[in-house]
């Protein structure tokens, strides 16, 4: 897989490649694109090369991002676990190239190759500790260590500028508007980031690491010791 983005297909060693490579199909994926509807048949699974997606839990009228993926892995963790469906929502917030798979090749191939279906779920174990480390940080951080936390995670994931509106920001950090204003002003003022209609510029990311403490980390750190390392390959 030299010819793409996407750190985890790029990670993955010649033989579990190929098993995917036939069924992969280029795709450019818009701001606003669905890739799947609660309790809906999940089509595909798309690895990521740019852009972020958000998967976003909803209970009564209430929407909350509870999750967000870029080109570090892929949207459908359920799929591979064997599930074919899910209650939450995942959405483009940025759009960007991705390779998708429809959901029974995925399945046919990572049970064909089991180093492959162990990287898969290792990073579906990864994605389990972000939303545990989003619920973590709904419960005991400020508006603004929140914010500052999902901005070090989109700058991860896009780098310095991020084309994130005021409504993307409402509903990853489950406030109002007028709440998120207020958080922004907050980091600009502290000169953390440069906030622009529609767009936010990270000016300086180890005051935004200081800010968010120990509410950013945990998954990145897991993602690294598991998705970057030899032995996540051993089968």
């Amino acid at each position: 897989m030299a010819h793409t983005n996407n750190l985890l297909l790029n990670a993955l060693p010649a033989d579990a490649a190929t098993v995917l490579l036939p069924d992969l199909q280029r795709v450019e994926l818009k701001r606003g694109d669905v890739l799947f509807e609660p309790h809906s048949p999940i089509a595909y699974v798309y690895f990521f090369e740019g852009g972020l997606s958000s998967e976003v839990a909803a209970t009564s009228g209430k929407r909350l991002e509870v999750g967000c993926i870029g080109h570090e892995g892929f949207s459908g963790a359920p799929v591979a676990l064997g599930v074919d469906r899910t209650p939450h929502q995942a959405f483009m917030q940025v759009g960007g190239p991705a390779l998708r798979i429809e959901t029974s090749k995925f399945w046919s191939a990572i049970n064909t190759n089991a180093i492959l279906r162990r990287v898969v779920l290792l990073y579906v174990h990864v994605f389990m500790v972000q939303i545990a480390a989003t619920a973590l940080a709904d419960a005991k951080c400020s508006v603004e260590q929140r914010l500052a936390r999902w901005l070090l995670m989109a700058h991860d994931r896009l780098g310095d500028e991020l084309p994130l509106t005021h409504e993307f920001f409402a509903l990853m950090l489950g406030v109002r508007r007028p709440s998120v204003t207020d958080a922004l002003h907050i980091l600009e003022e502290k000169q953390c980031i440069k906030a622009e209609r529609s767009l936010v510029t990270i000016r300086n990311r180890a005051k935004l690491e200081g800010l968010a403490g120990d509410a950013y980390g945990a998954p990145e750190a897991e993602y690294r010791r598991l998705m970057l390392s030899d032995s996540s390959f051993a089968g």
